[in-house]
């Protein structure tokens, strides 16, 4: 296994590099530029900031420097925050972003293994329609709509709950926000354990489990070992969805997570803060995916990995 998981590893660097590559060149062909505003600047200040960023090099040569500081692990100096630097915006807001989405991931797959075995032992029955129909809205309706109204009911209306903020990680300022980036994966993860469920349920393994009058929280124990192989193989996916849909539930939360910065770097065209948050969100998903794969073979032992 540690062959495999040198083996990917390797795989992922090339991954990375095309990642990289093709986010650098399509930010920097994007009409308009980091110092582009309304009120025009100074053509000898606008040279001088293009010659203190480097942006008046060669295209080639200012991919070949954001390179070279990619590999010190560099993301450069921000453009439109001046005072810090993109690795020190991102440390500032990492410990957000991740706290938030693994209590999202964690109730997500808590909440949605339950749920789906449910739905599947009391298949065609109210139950399974109630999961069903609570799982496509959680899969239909946006976070930057479920945000808004829980504001309104949980904030505004009853008062229960802060609107936003973060409060060093109070735990009332993370109901809300952990509850609306959940209830989409919530959604998912159902579907998958009810689908995964009723197959496991109709083997010849839990048949003759069943016929030995064994408890159903037996059968369910060794029905689920084989349920959650698709539930693991959706982890990779959904842990990348998690941390791109934070991005719109920081904003919504005015949450100091990574999300901010990528949706004001975004918007002011700061290619550094950009180019390092998507960097971040690669890194995660190339690792979580790895970490799906070993999981894999862990629930599954007819699963070898090849040398």
């Amino acid at each position: 296994m540690l062959i495999y998981i040198l083996k990917r590893l390797a795989s992922a660097i090339p991954t990375l590099f095309v990642i990289v590559t093709l986010s650098f060149f399509l930010i920097r062909f994007a009409p308009g530029g980091p110092f582009d505003v309304e009120q025009q600047l100074d053509e000898v200040v606008l040279a001088n900031l293009n010659r203190h960023f480097g942006l008046d090099q060669p295209l080639w040569m200012q991919y070949a420097l954001y390179l070279g500081g990619l590999l010190r692990g560099d993301f450069g100096p921000s453009f439109i925050l001046r005072d810090f630097t993109v690795s020190e915006l991102i440390m500032s807001g990492l410990p957000v972003s991740i706290t938030i989405g693994l209590l999202s991931l964690g109730l997500a797959l808590m909440i949605g293994v339950v749920f789906g075995s449910i739905a599947a032992f009391k298949q065609n029955r109210s139950a399974d329609y109630s999961v069903m129909v609570f799982a496509t809205m959680g899969i239909t309706v946006p976070t930057f709509v479920v945000g808004p109204i829980l504001q309104i009911v949980f904030g505004l209306t009853l008062a229960w709950l802060p609107l936003g903020g973060w409060n060093d990680g109070a735990i009332r300022n993370l109901i809300m926000p952990v509850l609306v980036l959940a209830l989409p994966q919530v959604a998912v993860v159902a579907r998958l354990t009810r689908a995964a469920m009723i197959e496991t349920l109709r083997a010849n393994h839990i048949r003759t489990l069943r016929s030995q009058g064994l408890p159903t929280l037996t059968i369910t124990r060794h029905a689920l070992r084989g349920a959650l192989l698709p539930v693991v193989s959706y982890l990779g996916p959904a842990a990348a969805a998690l941390l791109t849909g934070s991005i719109v539930v920081e904003n919504i939360f005015s949450l100091p997570g990574v999300g901010r910065y990528f949706v004001e770097g975004a918007l002011n065209r700061d290619y550094t803060l950009v180019m390092g948050t998507v960097v971040l969100v690669a890194v995660f998903v190339l690792v979580f995916n790895l970490i799906v794969d070993v999981l894999y073979a862990v629930l599954d032992p007819r699963v070898r990995f090849e040398g």
